[in-house]
């Protein structure tokens, strides 16, 4: 079970306002997005897209798909990371990939202030809706189950911290291994959320709002 908070307001009103808001308006020269499908690169890669279910912070599902792209780029890099770790008896698992400007504005509107903290501002963006950021952890060749981690995914308290001292050595040297990995491949891990990871030319695409389903298959 996911960590929950009680939104604001009910979702299915929000996602209405959201779908009907227009995102920021951008200066500068972006690259034309190119979104990859990360499982059709590598069927090796798991997904387990909590925001398609009910399984997740809000409690009720914000995706119509479970899908997971990137931009081309962070998508070959991230199949490099998910080679480099079957060597050492794991797989990468996601969580979330690509997301539509208008789930961000969703995220936004329905947390509290005291958890924002751990969401986007839609009046910014964010990496995700540029297609460069990925949430995501490991799981055990072996068993196929993901591995635990000192934390829950989408836990908004100080467990989820990046480097946080807590849980237990296996834990913490589990989230030090997929840190190094992505790390070496050009993603950075945000402070505060140890399964997010930022890729380095985040800055050269623009903020997309297009739905899963107009992605095509």
């Amino acid at each position: 079970m996911s960590f929950r908070i009680t939104p604001l307001r009910p979702v299915e009103e929000l996602r209405v306002e959201a779908l009907k808001a227009t995102p920021p308006v951008e200066e500068g020269t972006f690259r034309q997005p190119d979104l990859a499908e990360l499982v059709k690169l590598d069927p090796t890669i798991k997904l387990d897209v909590r925001y398609a279910t009910a399984n997740n912070f809000l409690g009720t599902p914000v995706y119509t798909q479970a899908r997971a792209f990137l931009e081309g780029p962070a998508a070959q890099a991230l199949v490099i990371v998910n080679d480099r770790l079957r060597k050492q008896g794991y797989g990468l698992i996601i969580h979330d990939g690509y997301r539509p400007w208008y789930v961000t504005k969703i995220f936004w509107d329905a947390t509290p202030d005291d958890k924002k903290k751990f969401v986007a501002n839609p009046a910014d963006g964010s990496k995700h809706n540029r297609g460069c950021a990925v949430d995501l952890s490991l799981y055990d060749l072996k068993t196929g189950e993901e591995v635990q981690m000192p934390s829950g995914y989408d836990e908004m308290t100080d467990r989820a911290y990046a480097d946080y001292p807590g849980g237990t050595a296996d834990e913490r040297a589990r989230r030090a291994l997929l840190r190094e990995a992505m790390e070496k491949q050009g993603f950075k891990v945000i402070p505060d959320e140890w399964w997010h990871f930022d890729y380095k030319d985040w800055k050269l695409y623009p903020i997309i709002n297009v739905k899963f389903e107009d992605l095509g298959q």
